[in-house]
């Protein structure tokens, strides 16, 4: 089988997982996709994994309430081993990657990171991977059981299947942690989430200054109901926070709208976006990379523009 650890957050499927469904049903390899929910109080999870997967497998435990690498890493091996799954596919998240690694050595597996498309050649699978900051897509391939992490933003999110798979309780063998989480935080805001967004408002250093990114790309986004997003080179200016960086080394990301303010179109920065459905460029610089990208584009000062953009959709 295929196997998934699912990613959930608030009683809710991510929207990584439902990218990995689509990441393993075109990966070319048989069997029944099937996601592991790992959790307490996860039914609603459950039964909306149920939704788009084969068949799913809940542990429903208060010792997995806390994500915590060491178990996750023995509860997804233990039941890679007993279900004989030729494929784990694990999200490209900063905790998927803490623990995909440990999955790979225990089950003495490939290990295949940050894939962007999968496919099967013969026996072996196949993963694209960019590489040299994103200048190059390279294709890495490995037989038997593989371990894959699938980069965010790079497949589809499944529609839901034409008939529910079925649901079963599995018990896990799980170690004492060696880590105690002892506390966690998480960043609260109004907006979408970047990796959850339909539709997102980027700024880049076109925009001027950190009031006008305020005034300017948060506006237009609260309008409109849309996540934010910064290029790197604003990141690093202090502008915003790394949360909001999108790009070969932030977030990747595939909205229905991207829309682009003041961004010059890094090839860096293009690899975090360029599969977006739509692409919107506002840029006063005629010969910037983003047009060549862009299903639409107005060559035009973001000062004039976006002030009227934001007036059009409150109205």
């Amino acid at each position: 089988m295929i196997l998934i650890v699912a990613e959930h957050a608030a009683g809710k499927l991510a929207k990584a997982t439902l990218e990995m469904v689509t990441a393993a049903r075109e990966s070319g390899r048989e069997g029944p996709v099937t996601l592991l929910v790992l959790g307490q109080d996860v039914a609603a999870v459950a039964a909306e994994a149920a939704a788009v997967a084969d068949q799913v497998l809940v542990a429903d435990l208060p010792a997995l309430a806390t994500y915590n690498a060491e178990v996750w890493a023995a509860a997804a091996t233990q039941i890679a081993q007993e279900g004989e799954a030729h494929t784990i596919i694990i999200g490209g998240s900063r905790s998927g990657r803490e623990y995909a690694p440990r999955v790979a050595v225990k089950l003495d597996a490939p290990y295949l990171e940050d894939a962007t498309k999968l496919s099967s050649n013969g026996a072996a699978l196949q993963a694209q991977r960019y590489t040299y900051l994103a200048r190059v897509t390279e294709t890495v391939e490995a037989d038997g059981t593989v371990v894959v992490t699938v980069k965010p933003g790079s497949f589809a999110p499944a529609a839901p299947a034409a008939a529910a798979g079925e649901q079963y309780d599995v018990e896990l063998d799980l170690p004492a942690p060696r880590v105690q989480v002892t506390g966690r935080s998480v960043e609260k805001s109004s907006r979408v989430a970047l990796t959850e967004a339909d539709v997102i408002v980027t700024g880049g250093r076109g925009v001027g200054s950190p009031e006008n990114f305020t005034r300017y790309v948060e506006g237009l986004a609260d309008s409109i109901g849309a996540g934010v997003g910064a290029t790197r080179a604003v990141v690093d200016a202090g502008w915003r926070p790394y949360a909001e960086q999108v790009g070969q080394t932030g977030k990747t990301v595939q909205p229905k709208a991207y829309i682009a303010l003041g961004v010059s179109g890094a090839v860096q920065h293009l690899s975090g976006m360029g599969k977006s459905k739509n692409i919107i460029a506002i840029n006063k610089d005629a010969e910037a990379p983003i047009f060549k990208v862009a299903d639409y584009g107005i060559v035009g000062d973001i000062n004039e523009i976006v002030p009227a953009l934001i007036e059009a959709s409150r109205k």
